[in-house]
């Protein structure tokens, strides 16, 4: 597998993160949920930096970016880095797209410190209440007993709650290279860190907020998510008005993974079309 390196750091108020810029054209950044890293958007760069300017990084506490005892990675301050980042590169209106907690995070970003973004795109985001699975809340009660568990008990706990995010079976290349960033003894920590902050508050936050976004907003969603079903999606969908929704057929919560090409389709479709409202 090629190496998935990002070259560049920033120093944000919360901790480092480690990001990449390729391509030229109109800025668009992409933000990974969890338990993943930019590592998940390696089948959809290619494409994108053909025409756009495409900004990724790894969220802090995840993937290359800082991970670090005690630290704070919620959604709580996600967003805050994330405007923190747009200023530092000097993005004023640029396209996003957001998946899973990156979903969230751009929700955020723009209700709560009013960032504007030329359009947005939301693939499986977890917007709607109630959320959180009962391993995220045994996880939260006992935080300190995973950490401890042996390594390769860690590894299997991760690798067969990571395979109920696809459809299909999950290859071995893409498992290993998301499990990469969870081992020894601060990634492992690390993975514990983050399930464990995890608070709907955070979406309780903003959520009576989403009839206010105005900009041309697409959302994706695989029809067969068990992580955050559909149903999920199409509540998103009545919130923000004015929002399009597609569905990706024989695709769970993964979709970049699962189905990248037909993922583009929808992404080019809905950049390219002036009326942001394409059949």
């Amino acid at each position: 597998m090629k190496k998935w390196e990002l070259t560049k750091q920033f120093d944000s108020s919360y901790g480092t993160v480690r990001f990449k810029v390729v391509g030229q054209g109109p800025p668009l950044v992409l933000v990974h949920g969890t338990p993943w890293s930019s590592f998940n958007w390696r089948h959809i760069v290619p494409a994108l930096r053909e025409w756009y300017t495409v900004y990724y990084y790894d969220l802090l506490g995840y993937g290359q970016s800082e991970k670090k005892e005690n630290q704070n990675v919620s959604l709580g301050i996600q967003n805050e880095i994330l405007t923190e980042l747009l200023q530092y590169w000097e993005l004023d209106s640029p396209i996003i797209i957001g998946h899973d907690f990156g979903g969230t995070t751009a929700l955020r970003a723009h209700l709560l410190n009013k960032v504007h973004f030329n359009r947005m795109i939301l693939m499986d985001p977890v917007a709607v209440g109630p959320w959180g699975s009962s391993f995220f809340s045994h996880v939260y009660k006992h935080e300190e007993a995973f950490k401890g568990v042996p390594s390769f008990i860690h590894k299997s706990i991760i690798s067969a709650y990571i395979e109920g995010a696809q459809y299909s079976k999950m290859s071995e290349k893409t498992k290993e290279g998301i499990i990469q960033y969870w081992l020894g003894d601060r990634g492992q920590h690390a993975f514990y860190r983050q399930i464990a902050q995890a608070d709907q508050t955070y979406t309780d936050e903003v959520e009576h907020l989403y009839s206010k976004i105005d900009i041309p907003t697409l959302i994706l969603w695989g029809e067969d998510d068990e992580w955050v079903p559909i149903e999920k999606g199409y509540a998103l969908h009545e919130k923000i008005i004015g929002s399009q929704f597609r569905s990706i057929p024989y695709a769970g919560h993964l979709i970049q993974e699962e189905a990248p090409a037909v993922v583009l389709g929808h992404i080019i479709k809905f950049l390219n079309d002036s009326s942001g409202d394409y059949a």
